[in-house]
């Protein structure tokens, strides 16, 4: 099978919402129609320097998809990126296209001079973390959102 990422662009807004949307049920939520709509608008606007979506094709159709913020670092000088959602279509886990995802983020970060790449998952996420270790570092940090 070959695999390659590129750009996501406005054709391929059926498919991302489609595993937009199954990617939020694997983490137990939804949203509303509309803020995929704003999501995937931004993701896609060249005028946007601060997100950047990929997806990964396979058997001519989309088998998942990369979501990434840049932002501002206070120990960097320059921007760090975020890889805050990242989804292969159940048929195509196993193939390495996560791991495929991942380095073509990589690519992209370096083109737009951000090196810095991270990302979070849960614990309980074995599968996905299996592929994240031979790519990338786990840390010592523990994250905490607002009570």
């Amino acid at each position: 099978m070959t695999v390659h990422a590129r750009p996501l662009s406005p054709e391929d807004r059926s498919a991302w919402n489609a595993l937009f949307r199954d990617y939020l049920a694997f983490y137990g939520t939804a949203l509303p129609t509309a803020s995929l709509e704003r999501s995937f608008k931004k993701l896609i606007d060249p005028a946007d320097a601060d997100r950047f979506g990929l997806v990964a094709i396979a058997d001519n159709r989309v088998a998942g998809f990369v979501n990434c913020i840049l932002h501002g670092h206070n120990w960097h000088d320059g921007e760090v990126c975020y890889l805050q959602d990242l989804f292969v279509a159940p048929a195509f886990r196993g193939s390495g296209i996560g791991r495929h995802l991942i380095e073509a983020v990589y690519v992209e970060a370096d083109e737009r001079n951000t090196p810095t790449v991270y990302w979070m998952t849960q614990r309980s996420n074995a599968r996905a973390r299996r592929i994240y270790e031979k790519v990338g570092s786990l840390t010592e940090f523990i994250k905490y959102v607002r009570a």
